[in-house]
């Protein structure tokens, strides 16, 4: 497990989460579309609850996840491919649970990657439905719902 440090984005980390966002491999490929042209700008991380995980040696970016809290839902999550495996997604989830916890929110809905589905499951989302393909996204994705105990 890597050594982790939560914090708060800030509009400057934009480019940051961005920049892992794009080299994600999850989206090469087939998912290519899901991200093409996707920017996280300031006004995103101004406008949502956006927390990092940072190596607290090197301030590596080791992933992010965005909360909407109304109605609630894990908007963006992400972790560094050469951070997958390694705990980074656990601890990221966890957080945003705790968050959602001090928020009152009963559950968080995740519409999901549809490879990612498997980690969500293993985290304790449970399955709750598909998501159509629509537009650019020409393949269903998985509905899922943490709920908040």
């Amino acid at each position: 497990m890597i050594e982790t440090t939560i914090r708060c984005a800030e509009a400057t980390d934009a480019d940051r989460l961005t920049d892992l966002i794009q080299a994600s491999s999850a989206y090469h490929g087939e998912y290519a579309p899901m991200i093409d042209g996707y920017r996280v700008t300031p006004d995103y991380i101004a406008g949502h609850e956006v927390f990092l995980a940072l190596d607290p040696a090197t301030d590596q970016l080791l992933g992010f996840y965005g909360l909407i809290r109304e109605p609630a839902e894990l908007d963006l999550m992400f972790v560094a491919d050469e951070a997958q495996g390694r705990g980074t997604g656990r601890v990221l989830i966890a957080h945003m649970l705790e968050q959602a916890r001090a928020a009152g929110i009963a559950s968080v809905l995740v519409v999901s990657h549809p490879d990612a589905e498997r980690f969500y499951l293993r985290v304790g989302a449970e399955r709750v439905g598909t998501f159509p393909a629509h537009g650019r996204i020409t393949w269903d994705r998985p509905e899922l719902r943490f709920t908040i105990r």
